[in-house]
């Protein structure tokens, strides 16, 4: 997951930078094309059976659905808004992930954690800064997109027994169509330098889609997930040498809160799963 959220931090640098000149819709239908170019032999030696036998088909067209959402509507977001401010958006996905898991996942969640889910909204809210002027269309967009990858993280866990190949094959696949019926839209003939940056775009994607993908099937999502935090240090870095954008307080603020409240739920998992395993000595 670390080495994920550091390569998709990397990605959405690169891809702010694109956006600079070319469109979303241009810059997913590249980095797909690219990305299913390299994954080709990989979907070959799968076979179609890995993919017509593929677990809960209706569920794995949702996630599809969602990822592809989710990655438009971030780079949407992201050509407006500053990375930082983008991506704190973002650090609330474990505590969205908490709440959802008594919906989807049956699971049960006590008070102390429903306290943290209240005050980690409350860091996104400071982060949003709800005014007139600042409460914007892509703050609103990254707010959407934000609950997306939430849900997106909770069906790929619910798909756990899907093969790699075809949870990534999907959601390249996917955004590949998005962008062909969006390219054309506003379509800037790139550059060979760019067109080679637009092509790593895609390569890079698809090794950071595989890590997170491949720790959501090791672990837990609730044990996974608030590793994402890394984003905001990663965002407000790049950010800074990048683009030279300099987070204000509220940005700061909001992140610290929403990383307090996701870093108790995580320690509540983990005190909880403790007393669940029965002790040694009374076995």
């Amino acid at each position: 997951m670390l080495a994920g959220i550091a390569l998709f931090s990397v990605n959405d640098a690169l891809g702010k930078w694109l956006l600079l000149d070319y469109s979303v819709g241009e810059l997913l239908l590249i980095r797909s094309a690219a990305a299913l170019l390299l994954l080709a032999p990989f979907i070959r030696n799968s076979g179609v059976a890995a993919f017509t036998t593929a677990p809960q088909p209706m569920l794995q067209i949702v996630r599809i659905v969602l990822s592809t959402l989710e990655v438009a509507m971030f780079f949407w977001a992201v050509s407006y808004l500053p990375l930082a401010d983008a991506v704190t958006f973002y650090l609330a996905g474990p505590i969205y992930v908490t709440a959802m898991s008594v919906i989807l996942l049956g699971e049960i969640v006590g008070w102390r954690r429903w306290s943290a889910v209240a005050v980690g909204f409350v860091g996104v809210v400071l982060a949003l800064r709800p005014s007139a002027a600042s409460f914007t269309l892509p703050a609103l967009i990254a707010l959407g997109g934000s609950i997306f990858f939430a849900v997106l993280m909770v069906t790929t866990r619910m798909l756990r027994k899907t093969p790699d190949i075809v949870l990534i094959s999907g959601q390249i696949v996917a955004t590949l169509l998005f962008g062909a019926v969006f390219a054309p839209m506003g379509w800037v003939m790139p550059s060979l330098g760019d067109f080679m940056l637009l092509s790593l775009f895609g390569v890079v994607s698809i090794v950071a889609l595989a890590c997170v993908n491949r720790s959501l099937k090791l672990a837990p999502a609730s044990v996974v997930v608030p590793y994402q935090y890394t984003m905001i240090v990663w965002a407000i870095i790049l950010g800074y040498v990048v683009f030279g954008d300099v987070p204000d307080l509220f940005t700061l603020a909001g992140a610290a809160i929403i990383i307090a409240a996701g870093l108790y739920i995580f320690w509540r998992e983990q005190a909880q799963g403790r007393q669940a395993v029965p002790s040694p000595h009374h076995s």
